[in-house]
C-alpha cells in the first residue's frame, strides 16, 4: 500500500505540474514559439543526459541502436513531438490555452480510435458512445470558433500517435527521451546557430533571468515525465486514466481564470459535451477493469482447488 501511494503522489505530481505548463511559456516572451521549442529540445537532452549520469545508466544504449527498428520508432516519436511541443507553445503563447486543453481532454478519445484503426482493437458499446460524443463536440466547436479546432485536433492527434508509436518502442521513458532529443539535437542547434548570426536570438539578449528560463525548460519537460514513469510502474493503469485528467482540467482553468480567454456559451455546450463522452468513456473503463479484477478472484480459487 505505501508503494501504490506514493506512486498516486507521483502521478498527481506530473499531472500538476503538466497542467501548469500554461504558466511557464509566457514567461520566455519575447522569444517565439520556435526558438523556445529549439532551446526545449537541446535542454531537455542536457536534463536527461544529466540524470542518466547521476544513475550512472547507460547499458542500455549499445542495445537499442542494435535495434534499428526500435531506432526508427523513436525518431518518429521525435518527429511527433516536436509538432505537438510546438503547437503547444504556439497556442499558449497566442491566447488558446482553452483550445489547447481541448486538445488533451479529447485525446484519450483519439488514443482509443487510433486503437481501433491501427491495432485492430475491438470498442465496446459504450467506448463507441464515448467517441460518437467526441466527434459531435467537435463539431460543435468549430461552428463555435468559425474554423476547426486545429490546436486541439493537432495536439490529440501527435500525441495519440506519440503514445502508439511509445508502446511499439517499449522504450523506458528517460532512455527514450535522450533518443528523441538526440535525433532533434541538430536541426534545434541550426536553428538557435542560424537566429544567433543573424542577430534574431533572445538567448542573452534580455537578461540572465530569461537565459535561465529558456534552460529550464529543459528541467521542466524532464522533471513530470520522469514523476510520471515513477507514477506508471507502481499503480494500474485506470488509476493513471484517472489521473490522467489533472492536467487538461487544470490548462483549462489558467485559459478562463489566469489568462482570461473568452467563454460563450455554445463553447460552454461543447466543452460540456466532451467532459460527458470522457464521463461515459471513464465509467466503462472503470467497469471493465472492475469485472476483470473480479474474473481473477474468481479463476485463482479454482486453480488452488484441482
Amino acid at each position: 500500500m505505501p508503494d501504490l501511494r506514493r506512486g498516486v503522489l507521483f502521478g498527481v505530481a506530473a499531472y500538476v505540474l503538466w497542467g501548469l505548463f500554461p504558466l511557464y511559456w509566457p514567461l520566455l516572451k519575447p522569444s517565439g514559439a520556435i526558438e523556445i521549442l529549439a532551446h526545449r529540445m537541446v535542454w531537455s537532452l542536457v536534463a536527461v543526459v544529466a540524470i542518466l549520469a547521476v544513475r550512472r545508466h547507460w547499458s542500455w544504449f549499445r542495445d537499442l541502436v542494435r535495434q534499428p527498428r526500435k531506432m526508427a520508432l523513436l525518431a518518429l516519436a521525435a518527429v511527433l513531438i516536436t509538432v505537438n511541443w510546438g503547437t503547444y507553445i504556439y497556442a499558449v503563447n497566442t491566447g488558446h490555452v482553452v483550445e489547447a486543453a481541448l486538445g488533451y481532454f479529447i485525446n484519450p478519445l483519439v488514443s482509443v480510435l487510433f486503437g481501433t484503426m491501427l491495432l485492430k482493437e475491438r470498442l465496446r458499446p459504450l467506448q463507441w458512445t464515448a467517441v460518437g460524443f467526441g466527434v459531435l463536440a467537435v463539431l460543435v466547436l468549430t461552428i463555435d470558433y468559425g474554423r476547426l479546432p486545429w490546436i486541439a485536433l493537432t495536439l490529440a492527434v501527435t500525441f495519440g500517435i506519440y503514445g502508439l508509436v511509445k508502446k511499439q518502442a517499449n522504450v523506458g521513458a528517460a532512455e527514450s527521451l535522450t533518443v528523441e532529443t538526440l535525433v532533434l539535437l541538430a536541426p534545434a542547434l541550426a536553428y538557435l546557430v542560424f537566429l544567433d548570426q543573424s542577430g534574431a536570438t533572445t538567448f542573452g539578449r534580455e537578461g540572465a533571468l530569461h537565459a535561465l528560463l529558456l534552460a529550464g525548460g529543459g528541467l521542466v519537460t524532464a522533471v513530470p515525465l520522469l514523476f510520471f514513469t515513477a507514477s506508471a510502474i507502481r499503480v494500474p493503469l485506470s488509476t493513471i486514466g484517472l489521473l490522467q485528467y489533472i492536467a487538461p482540467v487544470l490548462q483549462f482553468l489558467v485559459g478562463v481564470l489566469v489568462a482570461k480567454e473568452v467563454m460563450p456559451p455554445s463553447r460552454w455546450i461543447g466543452f460540456s459535451i466532451v467532459w460527458l463522452a470522457l464521463a461515459i468513456f471513464t465509467y466503462d473503463s472503470l467497469r471493465t477493469a472492475h469485472a476483470s479484477r473480479t474474473a481473477v478472484r474468481v479463476r485463482q480459487p479454482e486453480r488452488s482447488t484441482t
